[in-house]
């Protein structure tokens, strides 16, 4: 399998050689060149696979330069039940006939971000060993990537990780979890704005070459593709589970920010899944919602992004939508590229009325937007019916879902956190604090090690470029 950029201007490479890095030479997204097709008879075979193995029949292909016998056991270290709690990984909850729950929440950081994110630690430290390099991964987080991140990198050799967060963006449990990490390798960065201000410091530091060789910058955002690759499993896992025979359909409805998690179920409709709706669920941050709703992407300015109570959707500018779109105009590369020039020069662009725009519908995609009130009712809601407490996130997948919801084929929301994380919108949907895991009792008491900084691109190079210095003498 070969890599190329959505933006047509980098040589075809290997899955180790696009694995570290984040934006493309040109400041495109890597893609693969093909995606692998899976027929319905190889789809019958995998379906009684526990997941790790699943897991390895699905990314094979992806990562086809990483010898079996060293893939599929670093594979089988990551999905274990002792890293997931159960040797069940995202399983499958009924919530009623038609409608199911997809648990994804188990893992260290109790998120959805460890699924792909514990796998990344894994394979960043195979191809770092081979390479016999360091690493210094930046990263820009609206709430969960960052202490996912930072989770899979604990223990992890040659690596330090910058993570960028907007000040008072996220929720206290969230930055208890974060900056509560007092390792010399982890750098917790909070930046005065919001999470658009953090992901255009990482892309502009991404498109500095120079920079970047020096200081061996990798990423571990949703824009390195590894992360995309690793979460197309569990829509497979949850195909097998809610359906009987294959060829049956089902719908997957995804709380979206970034574009990644959805991303991931559109390439497993690609490769031969039989998906019916890709269901896009935004907050009051609807972007996306509008794209699908008129074909006119419209990224919103910092001050225009509103702060709601599902934090880590409070993204104007999805970075994964790019790869969407380089498929969505037949992936022409040059398109892709004057397309998103218009976004860097005029603020948007628009392919209403266009056959592109119409081809939406044969991609499944369909969307809708929620509010606070509806994610408080659809939270009392699911408690209320199911016996359930579910995340603001998920109950705006919950609530969109709704509308999209057809007799004979199931539903699938797929779980972004366990409630705790944003116990004050529990509370208040409730009056009750959703069940806290014992390790994290107290968790927002604890000393925090925290940076603030400007949203300024140099002053992040400084910072960066003195603590790699210091670390390469230290070691």
């Amino acid at each position: 399998m070969r890599y190329v950029s959505t933006r047509g201007g980098m040589t075809p490479c290997s899955f180790t050689d696009i694995l570290i890095g984040g934006l493309a030479p040109d400041g495109g997204l890597t893609v693969p060149e093909r995606y692998p097709q899976v027929d319905s008879a190889t789809l019958e075979t995998w379906r009684e696979l526990d997941y790790a193995a699943l897991a390895f029949q699905v990314l094979q292909p992806f990562m086809s330069d990483i010898p079996e016998s060293d893939l599929r056991p670093l594979i089988a270290r990551t999905y274990t039940a002792d890293v997931f709690g159960s040797t069940d990984i995202a399983g499958l909850n009924k919530l009623e006939d038609g409608l199911y729950l997809l648990g994804l929440s188990n893992g260290p950081t109790l998120a959805f971000k460890d699924m792909a994110m514990q796998l990344l630690g894994g394979l960043f430290e195979y191809v770092l060993a081979r390479q016999g390099r360091d690493l210094n991964i930046l990263g820009a987080t609206s709430g969960d990537t960052g202490s996912s991140a930072e989770f899979a990198m604990l223990g992890k050799s040659h690596v330090q990780v910058f993570m960028l967060s907007p000040e008072q963006g996220m929720s206290a449990f969230q930055r208890a979890q974060m900056f509560g990490l007092d390792e010399p390798n982890i750098h917790n960065i909070a930046i005065r704005g919001v999470f658009d201000d953090c992901q255009d410091i990482v892309k502009a530091v991404s498109a500095d070459g120079a920079f970047k060789r020096a200081c061996r910058i990798g990423t571990v955002n949703s824009i390195n593709w590894a992360r995309v690759a690793a979460q197309i499993v569990y829509y497979f896992k949850a195909y097998f589970a809610a359906t009987r025979q294959v060829g049956e359909a089902v719908s997957f409805s995804v709380p979206s920010g970034n574009f990644g998690n959805i991303c991931a179920g559109h390439i497993a409709r690609q490769m031969g899944l039989p998906i019916r709706h890709l269901v896009v669920a935004t907050n009051e941050n609807d972007v996306l919602h509008e794209f699908f709703r008129s074909g006119d992407y419209r990224p919103r300015p910092s001050i225009e992004v509103h702060r709601t109570s599902s934090p880590s959707m409070d993204i104007s500018k999805a970075s994964n939508f790019e790869r969407f779109v380089y498929d969505l105009v037949g992936q022409d590369a040059a398109r892709v590229r004057a397309l998103f020039g218009q976004v860097e020069s005029a603020g948007s662009f628009s392919l209403a009325g266009t056959a592109a725009f119409d081809a939406i519908q044969r991609f499944g995609f369909v969307s809708g937007s929620s509010h606070h009130e509806n994610r408080l009712q659809t939270i009392r809601d699911a408690y209320q019916r199911f016996g359930r407490i579910v995340d603001p996130h998920t109950a705006d997948g919950l609530q969109v879902a709704q509308t999209y919801r057809e007799p004979g084929v199931p539903m699938i929301c797929l779980e972004t956190a366990l409630p705790v994380k944003f116990e004050d919108t529990i509370v208040e949907a409730l009056g009750i604090p959703p069940p806290r895991p014992e390790r994290y009792r107290g968790i927002e008491g604890r000393p925090q090690k925290v940076t603030v900084m400007d949203a300024d691109v140099e002053q992040i190079k400084h910072f960066i470029r003195a603590r790699v210095t210091a670390f390469a003498t230290e070691n």
